[in-house]
């Protein structure tokens, strides 16, 4: 039988390119890097002395280039500010191949930015500039419009909702009805306590925190509450699986009457920023590509374990993993 390794490099090398969807909030993350060796004179705050700055973009658009890195054809539908910001990101994401003619200018929103000021090795603040409010209901016509007809060509979709006012109660209810009736799965990077809102979703993807917020549980102890709290979000969505991300513990998958822990791949750690995002994208591409969700799952642990030794939002590819997986093995 072939190792994980071998079915991931066999389906990558002789399978084409899956066309994937994904839909959610669009951001741009602003990194400022620097020193800071003394205190300001004005307030007990540290002086940074600036040596860099970068810009990547984030949030879904961090989802969609995941996957580019992994080796799919990627479209890309969201909500930017009619701005500077939001044409910044529309720029980064074409010099990645990413197919952007899905994105809306909302004029009445500014798009989201989030500015991290780090020094060394070390974030000491972070500034976010952005609305929240939910798309009002001509965009969200529009929207839902503009996307169905590249919902019939993708082999899967994705939800990345980061809470940012996109992903509405009836927008992401009617891209699963809409995807349901064309046999298509959608896996969620879900965000917020109502997760009625992803019902009939194949995947749904939280963390151990989200998870124990949106099951209103104080906090999980154990695998005992893990899949109790997740079975209590399988009977409000209906979906057919809980991958949830457990940070240094691994990844749980959680089905009806069914549960597995997959253990952390992970060896160092220097930012777990956007590794959600890597893990969304994972998933994505394997079960497209034919893997099962737990080979896909385990493939996602490994892509994870990889992003989160680098600082900032970061991309790995299908080598990098069949490396990983056979270093470990």
């Amino acid at each position: 039988m072939n190792t994980l390794a071998e079915k991931l490099l066999q389906l990558s090398s002789s399978k084409p390119a899956p066309q994937i969807l994904v839909i959610g909030d669009l951001m741009l993350d602003h990194y400022i890097f620097g020193s800071a060796n003394r205190l300001s004179p004005e307030a007990p705050v540290p002086i940074l002395n600036v040596k860099k700055e970068t810009k990547i973009v984030g949030g879904a658009a961090n989802v969609a280039c995941n996957l580019i890195s992994l080796g799919a054809h990627v479209f890309l539908a969201g909500i930017v500010g009619n701005d500077n910001f939001g044409n910044e990101i529309i720029d980064i994401l074409a010099t990645q191949q990413i197919d952007t003619s899905h994105i809306i200018k909302d004029a009445s929103r500014q798009t989201t930015i989030k500015t991290r000021v780090v020094a060394g090795n070390h974030q000491i603040v972070r500034i976010d500039y952005e609305d929240t409010h939910p798309i009002d209901d001509v965009v969200e016509a529009k929207f839902l419009s503009d996307i169905n007809s590249v919902i019939k060509q993708a082999d899967i979709v994705v939800l990345s909702d980061y809470n940012k006012g996109l992903l509405t109660p009836y927008l992401c209810a009617q891209i699963i009805k809409f995807c349901k009736a064309l046999d298509k799965k959608v896996i969620v990077d879900p965000k917020g306590l109502d997760y009625t809102k992803y019902e009939g979703a194949f995947i749904i993807k939280p963390n151990r925190k989200e998870l124990a917020e949106a099951a209103k549980i104080e906090k999980i102890n154990n695998d005992i509450d893990l899949v109790a709290a997740a079975n209590k979000l399988l009977a409000q969505t209906n979906a057919s699986y809980l991958i949830v991300t457990l940070s240094e513990n691994g990844i749980a998958i959680v089905a009806k009457d069914y549960h597995q822990i997959i253990p952390v791949a992970a060896t160092e750690v220097f930012d777990v920023t956007g590794a959600g995002d890597t893990v969304i994208a994972t998933l994505a591409y394997c079960i497209s590509m034919g893997l099962t969700v737990e080979e896909a799952s385990a493939i996602a642990n490994y892509a994870a374990a990889i992003v989160i030794k680098y600082i900032g939002s970061a991309t790995t590819t299908t080598e990098e993993i069949i490396s990983a997986i056979k270093a470990k093995n």
